[in-house]
């Protein structure tokens, strides 16, 4: 081999070399590029993958919000609706209590209707009512109720004792739908003849007919007196006793509560009498009435 075929072949490999090199010079530029723009589209996938965290963190942190609010907002309902039942109790209370004041007062049907709304009304047009308004307007009410029943109690008990004063009073028949046959006071003597002094007065009756109180009270005694036959006498405590005489039979024994109308002996002609009646006396701390003017407050 010569050295020109040397020399030509070293020129062929140093071209060759050459055009390799600046191929490779060449292709560097767009390497670089290529992983400039690679990373580029990294890190914008990177801030936008950070934005999408963030708003679901803000999206999370909303649901929370609004579930705390809901649940304290159903804890204020709650709340509501437990103050509701108690304001509906009370108005039921005091309902109760007005038709029993309203029968013990004797007022007439439809004065106090307390099962009929009360009639209200307005020209204004409604707005909306702020929880704190609602809650004050309850409050309002409660303390309404309230000072209502303290009143309305001491009403009834008022009216309860006028009640029991009422009744404790002989101002009813002993008899069931039976007259008046022999009065109070002076009458000729039905046994033999003269003049007696009726301390009561004497209601037709067949034997075994109901004997009534005519009062609430307490039996003091039950048993035989001389020429009054069975007896039985009623206390109403208030100074009053009531004596009812000529019984076929006592119902009642002394200590026993009689309420006014309650059947304490069945009518007969024990002791001195001339046939089936009713005897009746009232007395107030030992001194004797003459029965007809307490019946007579019952008809009035």
């Amino acid at each position: 081999m010569t050295l020109h075929t040397i020399s030509v072949q070293a020129l062929s490999i140093l071209r060759a070399l050459g055009r390799d090199l600046h191929a490779r010079m060449a292709a560097r530029p767009l390497a670089a590029a290529i992983v400039l723009l690679g990373a580029g589209v990294l890190v914008g996938g990177g801030i936008n993958a950070a934005n999408v965290d963030r708003l679901q963190r803000q999206v999370a942190g909303q649901a929370r919000s609004l579930e705390e609010t809901r649940r304290e907002a159903q804890r204020e309902v709650n709340a509501l609706a437990a103050r509701l039942a108690e304001l509906q109790a009370q108005a039921n209370r005091l309902n109760a209590l007005g038709e029993r004041l309203t029968r013990i007062a004797k007022l007439g049907d439809g004065e106090f209707d307390f099962g009929e709304p009360v009639g209200i009304g307005g020209a204004e047009p409604s707005q909306d009512m702020p929880a704190r308004g609602l809650v004050e307007g309850m409050d309002g009410v409660e303390a309404g109720f309230a000072r209502a029943g303290r009143q309305l109690s001491v009403l009834e008990a008022l009216l309860f004792d006028q009640e029991l004063e009422r009744n404790a009073m002989p101002s009813r028949s002993p008899v069931a739908g039976g007259y008046v046959t022999s009065g109070f006071g002076g009458r000729a003597d039905p046994f033999g003849g003269g003049r007696q002094f009726h301390k009561g007065i004497d209601f037709d009756a067949r034997t075994g007919d109901p004997v009534l109180a005519v009062g609430d009270g307490v039996v003091s005694f039950s048993g035989v007196r001389s020429g009054y036959g069975n007896v039985v006498e009623v206390d109403h405590g208030n100074g009053f006793v009531t004596r009812y005489a000529h019984n076929s039979r006592n119902i009642v024994k002394v200590g026993d509560l009689v309420r006014v109308g309650q059947e304490i002996a069945k009518a007969g002609s024990t002791g001195r009498s001339t046939g089936a009646h009713v005897h009746l006396e009232v007395w107030e701390n030992g001194r004797l009435h003459n029965p007809r003017k307490f019946l007579e407050l019952d008809r009035q």
